[in-house]
């Protein structure tokens, strides 16, 4: 995962992300404070026109401009979590050029884990943590397993997906669908979907890029 790698996946969120806008704004109007895809085509946007500038730099340190720009660009409560996750991943790759395997998935660890730590959540609550916990679960035992790439990105983006879809099952105890109580049952956390699609995207991009 060089920085190559990351400007590139970043691209292809954009792009994604910009494909799912009607099913995505559903989804935060139903539960949610009704901005969020704003914010994060907003974060997209601001990443891509920093894309240039992060080229030739390690991606330790790509990793924590990107953060703080979004620190700066998203609103809400997202913003802090989202830049804390860019932060923690910069922080885990210092000192190193090609992160390989094992490295980025501790890196991508070390991120979730700041967004649970910033956010006081925990798998169950319907809010983004829902798909980014058992992804990076996921990552870190395939990898330890010697996973194949094209296995490893196929059942990332399978476990998004089904705890995406299991979000709807769940009574928010986090964020704005918290006050809804069990009128949010039913609904696909906003946040959960959005991670499902960038996870998407980065697998789809990571297999494209990288030979196997």
């Amino acid at each position: 995962m060089n920085t190559a790698l990351i400007l590139a996946s970043i691209a292809a969120v954009q792009h994604d992300i910009l494909s799912h806008e009607s099913e995505i704004e559903s989804l935060d109007r139903a539960i949610g404070d009704g901005d969020h895809f704003i914010n994060v085509r907003r974060g997209c946007e601001v990443l891509v026109a920093l894309s240039p500038s992060l080229q030739d730099a390690p991606p330790s340190i790509a990793l924590q401009k990107i953060g703080l720009k979004l620190l700066g660009t998203i609103g809400g409560a997202s913003g802090p979590l989202i830049s804390s996750f860019f932060l923690a991943m910069g922080k885990s790759f210092e000192g190193i050029d090609e992160p390989d395997r094992r490295q980025f998935a501790t890196a991508f660890a070390a991120g979730v884990e700041a967004i649970k730590s910033r956010g006081k959540a925990d798998v169950g609550e319907k809010t983004m943590l829902d798909v980014l916990i058992p992804a990076s679960r996921l990552l870190s035992r395939m990898t330890d397993e010697g996973a194949g790439l094209p296995e490893l990105c196929a059942q990332m983006h399978e476990e998004a997906q089904r705890n995406m879809l299991a979000t709807k099952d769940m009574i928010a105890t986090k964020g704005r669908a918290y006050f809804l109580g069990e009128r949010a049952l039913g609904h696909i956390d906003p946040g959960c979907k959005t991670c499902e699609v960038a996870i998407g995207a980065v697998c789809k991009t990571v297999l494209q890029e990288v030979t196997v």
